[in-house]
């Protein structure tokens, strides 16, 4: 009996331990970088485990009373169903406007 409790223990053991870890928990960063300024700034980085983030901001206006930064950007990742989402996005006076193929597009009037 303590032969087989043994065997089932150690083939529990075996299954556990050859189950993949989630990359998420122990992702590298591959690759990182900014550059600020005053007129904006810049910066990307990129994960082992396939997240990417890229983003500029530029300062428009400088010195008037409508001064904003306008952001565009791109980030992408793997989701759980193994596919890669990427998202591409615009942030000025219109707001934030994500553009990516597994979006919603909105309904305009």
């Amino acid at each position: 009996m303590k032969f087989t409790f043994a065997i089932v223990f150690a083939a529990i053991l075996s299954v556990i331990l050859a189950a993949p870890l989630d990359n998420r928990q122990t992702a590298q960063i591959l690759r990182q970088s900014a550059d600020v300024h005053p007129d904006g700034y810049k910066f990307d980085w990129e994960t082992s485990d396939g997240q990417k983030h890229e983003e500029e901001g530029t300062l428009t206006n400088p010195g008037a009373e409508n001064e904003a930064i306008v952001v565009r950007g791109s980030f992408s990742f793997t989701a759980d169903d193994g596919q890669v989402y990427t998202v591409n996005y615009i942030a000025d006076e219109n707001g934030f406007q994500p553009q990516g193929s597994h979006l919603p597009i909105p309904l305009t009037n």
